[in-house]
């Protein structure tokens, strides 16, 4: 399309949008909010800046030039925030190093990324050690420790950060730079293969940063995140950013309480006195906070809650309303940046108790700014939004990953008619509300149908007994596949597959279910396996359980 264009004054500056302009803010209106690190360290914004400036110069000093790679590996800290920073900042690409991986897919993962440096905690150094001699880029570590006596290690560092940054300039002038330099870069575990490698451009992750801010803070019914809020994540930073969320607060200028490593009693420790107001975390992790001793003696009224990541149940949203929490369900992907949607409720939905809120909290909710979102049939035709139609999610947005790193064939499908592919199943009513159905591969076939294992394990989570539950469908001559659910109960309880089959009848007896849709058998476990960033891990099931039985 031939549109007008005006040649810029010679002498304009066409400002790129990079990482660097979201520090602007924060140090201007909140100089001395504080930056906090368990119960470690704590600092404010004007030493922040400092710090990021004293981490470029150490960075730099180690021969880090712009298009290397920085890994991390660490807990939540002080430090990783600085990373988020410092490294894009002067050009390098920051990995977020998956620490819950195995070694080999670690090791995997950084050979794949080409890291050049690595800033490793003392708690994973014996990973390192075990790893160097099988990571030709790497030219260097930098050792991260919480102790006044760092961990002896036979790796070459360069030196304690906290040491390196106390020696350094807290002057830097940070370059500019073209706005679609890749700025993070981690990795996301599939169903099959290696880990999948995704990246980020300063350009996406500013738009990103700018569209959570308005979703976080501007609509009446869910303002999470404002000036005078306290922010606590309890989604690790190495997954997807931490959600983003860390750059918002920053940009915003709130206070910020980094927990280190994730601890049930500790965090709800640090919720407590540090007067956290806003987190957010996948089920399982919330289902452990509220489970946790700490808990049980906390007046969680008012702390405002966002998790996705995989679908809430009732019973975990019952529990966080009968806790006083305010619950919000949002919804992406390692390869979306990750932010698409994320409840919204509307005034009528806002006038009702707050149990009664609770089916459409646990709703996917409403494409954010400047998302497109649609559902598709498998040929690509649009469906209809009535609620009941189910398709796939396909995207369309500012900050999408635009392809798998030296995956060309699987970033050729993840891209498949122009269109980001999500692999999740859906509906979306005429208010414009996604409501996720399924993963694709999820989906139990059973008779000519399909069954939600989403929906069942919200089902029989609402029994009083039950603690956790996956479902997934494993193979069966009749009917093609049946559902298997396994089943952890709630401590102290007796419960059996009787209890749950009955339980579930109800909801047969309502039209909610087919009764072909009843489990017809179920194991009782001690612990449902997870992935390593706590969601439920259909794959080690399916393999235990499902196909590989």
């Amino acid at each position: 399309m031939k549109t007008k264009i005006i040649e810029p004054t010679a002498n304009a500056h066409a400002s790129p949008l990079l990482i660097k302009s979201l520090l602007l803010s924060g140090k201007r209106y909140n100089p001395t909010q504080e930056i906090v690190y368990s119960d470690l360290f704590r600092y404010d914004y004007q030493t922040l800046y400092k710090r990021i400036c004293k981490l470029a110069n150490v960075l730099s000093d180690a021969g880090v030039q712009a298009g290397d790679t920085v890994a991390v590996m660490d807990w939540d800290s002080h430090r990783y925030l600085e990373a988020y920073f410092a490294v894009p900042m002067i050009g390098a690409i920051l990995h977020h190093v998956n620490v819950r991986l195995s070694a080999d897919q670690i090791r995997y993962t950084m050979n794949h990324a080409e890291d050049n440096l690595v800033l490793v905690h003392d708690d994973f150094m014996v990973i390192a050690e075990q790893l160097a001699e099988q990571l030709p880029s790497v030219r260097g570590y930098i050792q991260l420790s919480d102790e006044q006596q760092p961990v002896t290690t036979s790796l070459n560092t360069r030196g304690e950060y906290e040491a390196l940054l106390e020696s350094a300039s807290d002057q830097y002038d940070f370059p500019d730079f073209d706005e679609n330099s890749v700025a993070t870069m981690f990795y996301t575990t599939g169903t099959t293969g290696n880990p999948k490698g995704v990246y980020f451009t300063h350009r996406q992750l500013v738009l990103h940063t700018l569209a959570e801010a308005a979703t976080l803070g501007l609509y009446n019914g869910q303002p999470l995140l404002r000036s005078d809020d306290v922010y606590m994540p309890m989604t690790p930073m190495f997954h997807v950013h931490a959600w983003g969320v860390p750059y918002t607060a920053t940009m915003i200028g709130v206070k910020q309480v980094y927990p280190g490593r994730y601890e049930p009693n500790k965090l709800v420790k640090l919720y407590r006195e540090e007067k956290v107001t806003f987190s957010h975390g996948v089920p399982t992790v919330l289902q452990m906070i509220l489970d946790c001793e700490e808990a049980k003696h906390t007046d969680m009224t008012g702390w405002k809650m966002l998790t996705g990541g995989s679908a809430p149940t009732m019973a975990l949203a019952q529990k966080m309303a009968d806790k006083g929490i305010l619950f919000h369900t949002a919804y992406g992907m390692s390869e979306t940046c990750p932010i698409l949607t994320m409840t919204s409720l509307r005034p009528s939905e806002r006038e009702l108790e707050i149990d009664d809120q609770m089916p459409a909290r646990i709703k996917t909710g409403v494409p954010t700014a400047l998302v497109d979102l649609k559902i598709a049939d498998p040929a690509g035709n649009d469906l209809p939004h009535d609620g009941e139609t189910v398709g796939e999610v396909v995207v369309r947005c500012p900050w999408l990953t635009q392809g798998y790193y030296k995956e060309p064939e699987k970033s050729q499908e993840l891209w498949q008619n122009g269109w980001l592919h999500t692999g999740d199943v859906a509906s979306i009513d005429e208010h414009g509300v996604l409501q996720i159905k399924d993963r694709i591969k999820d989906v139990i076939k059973t008779g000519g149908e399909w069954i939600s294992s989403i929906e069942l394990e919200s089902l029989i989570s609402q029994h009083p007994q039950v603690s956790e539950v996956a479902v997934i469908g494993v193979p069966d001559e009749k009917w093609d596949e049946r559902a298997f659910a396994l089943v952890v109960p709630v401590a102290g309880a007796k419960v059996d597959t009787d209890a749950i089959q009955a339980h579930l009848q109800q909801f047969v007896e309502s039209g909610r279910i087919n009764k072909w849709a009843i489990p017809s058998e179920i194991s009782f476990v001690a612990e449902i396996p997870k992935t390593s960033v706590g969601k439920l891990n259909k794959k080690e099931i399916r393999l235990q359980y499902g196909e590989g039985s």
